[in-house]
């Protein structure tokens, strides 16, 4: 488990982004799993907000997720029940509405396999509070780590971001990752009802819009630490989509730079 302090202003300041933070956490089978992250958040930074939004999980996550809600008296505990389980960017993006209607300033993203650590989540706020307005968590960067991963996922992974930046042309060292926080503004101004991708390339799809509108994109380094419970949800289908998505959104962000070129002259 990884620890880390979290500064005095990102609980104390109410005039900070992060005062109004929700994390989102979509589940899907996390009976195990989803008690135990909630707590750690809690703990972390009492003052955070968590909406799990569950994909009609049959092993009882949702009520679960439920008890949890009840039980919390400061009402920092939220559930979404979906039907049926399309994705995670689908997930993601019902938690993305869902918390901007409600006046929240910085939404989350952060798994329920404990994969993500909430005692790290000080870094991401920390950063969006001075000014950025994405704030990836990065494997990749000094200070990034992976514990307990497979070498077969690890590359699995650096071949996936080495050739995000290839094809996109970004200097991001881990566009893949699912832990990071938006700022709101972010999210208000990228067009959440044409965003198609599903699996993590999800991730790479979300990163690089906000780019494309000019937003601030920072990495901080955490430690990802691979599930002790349950099942992974990679499949060949994730890493089929992400290669053909990607590539295709580089090759157009290319030809519409050689346009504008041949255009101007």
């Amino acid at each position: 488990m990884a620890t880390g302090t979290p500064s005095d202003h990102v609980n104390s300041d109410e005039q900070t982004p992060s005062a109004r933070t929700l994390v989102i956490i979509p589940t899907y089978n996390e009976r195990e799993n989803l008690p135990l992250i909630v707590g750690r958040v809690h703990e972390a930074l009492p003052h955070v907000h968590v909406l799990v939004v569950d994909d009609g999980s049959p092993d009882g996550t949702g009520q679960i997720a439920d008890d949890l809600a009840a039980a919390d008296a400061d009402g920092r505990i939220h559930v979404m029940h979906r039907t049926e389980k399309n994705g995670l960017g689908a997930a993601y993006i019902a938690g993305f509405h869902w918390g901007l209607e409600r006046d929240y300033t910085v939404l989350v993203e952060m798994d329920a396999d404990g994969s993500h650590a909430p005692e790290q989540l000080h870094r991401l706020l920390d950063r969006v509070d001075g000014g950025a307005d994405l704030v990836l968590g990065s494997r990749y960067v000094p200070g990034g780590q992976t514990v307990n991963w497979p070498k077969s996922r690890e590359w699995i992974s650096r071949g996936g971001n080495l050739y995000s930046r290839l094809a996109l042309g970004v200097k991001i060292n881990d566009i893949t990752g699912g832990y990071r926080a938006y700022r709101r503004e972010v999210l208000e101004k990228i067009d959440l009802a044409a965003v198609a991708s599903h699996g993590y390339c999800f991730q790479v799809d979300l990163a690089w819009r906000a780019l494309q509108l000019g937003f601030t994109v920072v990495e901080v380094p955490i430690t990802f630490a691979e599930r002790e419970f349950g099942e992974s949800k990679m499949s060949g289908g994730i890493v089929k989509e992400a290669f053909f998505k990607v590539g295709g959104w580089g090759v157009r962000s290319r030809w519409d730079k050689l346009r504008r070129l041949v255009g101007s002259r």
